[in-house]
C-alpha cells in the first residue's frame, strides 16, 4: 500500500506516492511534475554552477543562489517521498541530480519485469461489478497499449475475447451473441454492446 501526499502550488495540485521500491516509475513522474510546477527544478535541468568568487558578477551570484536553493529544495522533496528504511542505502550526496540518478539506478524496474507485471495484471483482470463495463474494457485496452509500447502486441481480437471471458455469468447473453456470429467484434463494437 502506497502513502500519497497531496499539495497545491500556484493553483496546481500535485500528489506524490512515497516510493517503496516497486513504484519508482510513478514516483519519478510525480517528483518531476511537482518540482516543475513549483518552479524549483533549476538544479535538475541545469548543470551544477561554479562556486562564487570575489570576482563573480551580480548575475552569477543571483544564479548561484537560485541554483543552490533549487538543489536544496529538490533534495528535500525527493527525500521526503522515500520510505525511511530505503533512504539509508542510497548515495549520500548534496547534489539533487546525482541523488535522483542514484534512486533511479536502485529502483528502476527492468523492462522485462514491467512487461511481466502488465501481462499478469491483464490476464488477472476480472469485472467485479464496480464501475461500468466500459471502464473495465478501457482498462484492458490501456494495458494492451502499454504492452504494445514494449513490443508485445496483443491483437484486438484477444482483448475482446479476454473481456468477454472476464465478465460474470450475468453477461452470458452477450457472450453467446459473440460466439454465434461469424464476424469478430472490434473493441468499439464490444463497448457499444456492453457499455
Amino acid at each position: 500500500l502506497f502513502s500519497t501526499v497531496c499539495f497545491s502550488v500556484n493553483n496546481n495540485t500535485a500528489s506524490i506516492e512515497v516510493i517503496t521500491g516497486s513504484n519508482y516509475k510513478k514516483w519519478k513522474q510525480d517528483i518531476e511534475f511537482a518540482i516543475g510546477i513549483a518552479d524549483i527544478d533549476l538544479a535538475m535541468i541545469s548543470d551544477r554552477v561554479a562556486d562564487i568568487t570575489d570576482t563573480s558578477s551580480i548575475a552569477e551570484r543571483e544564479h548561484y543562489a537560485k541554483w543552490k536553493r533549487s538543489n536544496r529544495l529538490c533534495l528535500m522533496a525527493m527525500k521526503r517521498f522515500i520510505s525511511e528504511h530505503l533512504l539509508g542505502g542510497l548515495l549520500e550526496t548534496n547534489d539533487a541530480r546525482e541523488f535522483f540518478a542514484a534512486v533511479g539506478e536502485r529502483y528502476q524496474v527492468s523492462s522485462n519485469a514491467e512487461a511481466g507485471s502488465l501481462m499478469s495484471e491483464l490476464t488477472g483482470l476480472r469485472y467485479d461489478g464496480l464501475g461500468g463495463v466500459r471502464e473495465h474494457i478501457l482498462r484492458m485496452v490501456h494495458l494492451q497499449s502499454k504492452l504494445r509500447a514494449r513490443d508485445i502486441p496483443l491483437p484486438d481480437s484477444y482483448i475482446v475475447s479476454h473481456v468477454l471471458n472476464s465478465l460474470p455469468i450475468f453477461f452470458s447473453q452477450i457472450k453467446t451473441a459473440y460466439n454465434t456470429q461469424s464476424e469478430s467484434w472490434s473493441i468499439n463494437d464490444l463497448i457499444s454492446k456492453c457499455g
